[in-house]
């Protein structure tokens, strides 16, 4: 029960690696704050799943790249459970599409910058005020943002590169408070994301090189998400974690 009594917030909470991450959070205490933007019935199961095995947990629908929704998510969070903020998951993020260069114009490159920096920024800003000594941020990054990213993705692979970034400078800048920063940066893991974007030809080829053969598994990301968050990684800061099977080495 490392987060007994803790306040957490999931950002993209609802599903797939945000849902594991809100699960293994309020199974070890936490009082989970699960945010969603549009998927209301995975959200709902999920906070669902949560009291049935004990656990609290409040839905807040937010649309985190818009400042005056993450207000409206920080308000709701102190409302329910006080001023103090103990961890915070920066999950949200998407594609969106597949788009080369050519293809791509202005508003593409603002929506998958919104969606996947911006709203880290803005909800990493609001809490703020609410996070103290000894509490812990984590950001979703991706292998992408080591790499680049596969075709069409190069927006999507910039905006988690420059995640990994921000959180190395916010680890800088929030240590000295008792804050530590920390992100992950997932590999292939079996989610919706890679239902919709990626061809089953093309993950089963990506299994096959991967040392262990596989892909991973939102439990597995859950899992390091609170090392990171927990007093387990009080001298962990500024790290951006590879979770990728040995597909690729930082």
């Amino acid at each position: 029960m490392r987060f007994k009594d803790k306040v957490a917030i999931v950002t993209g909470g609802g599903r797939d690696i945000g849902r594991s991450i809100s699960l293994r959070l309020a199974a070890e205490g936490a009082k989970v704050v699960v945010n969603y933007r549009s998927d209301r019935a995975s959200a709902e199961a999920t906070v669902a799943a949560i009291e049935r095995a004990g656990g609290t947990a409040i839905l807040v629908e937010a649309d985190v790249a818009s400042a005056d929704q993450v207000a409206a998510l920080i308000a709701a969070t102190t409302a329910a459970f006080g001023d103090r903020i103990d961890v915070l998951v920066n999950v949200a993020g998407g594609m969106v599409a597949r788009k080369l260069l050519a293809e791509m114009d202005e508003a593409f490159f603002d929506q998958v910058m919104a969606l996947n920096l911006k709203s880290a920024f803005l909800v990493t800003k609001a809490a703020l005020p609410h996070l103290g000594e000894g509490s812990a941020i984590v950001n979703l990054s991706s292998l992408a943002g080591r790499d680049g990213g596969g075709p069409g993705a190069s927006i999507y692979a910039t905006a988690k590169g420059a995640l990994m970034t921000l959180t190395r400078s916010l680890a800088k800048e929030l240590g000295p408070h008792g804050i530590r920063v920390n992100a992950l940066c997932p590999g292939l893991i079996g989610t919706t994301f890679h239902d919709t974007f990626s061809k089953p030809e093309g993950r089963k080829a990506t299994a096959g090189n991967t040392p262990l053969r596989r892909e991973g598994h939102p439990d597995e990301v859950a899992t390091a998400v609170a090392f990171l968050a927990s007093s387990d990684a009080a001298f962990v800061t500024g790290v951006n974690m590879d979770i990728n099977g040995g597909l690729a080495f930082s």
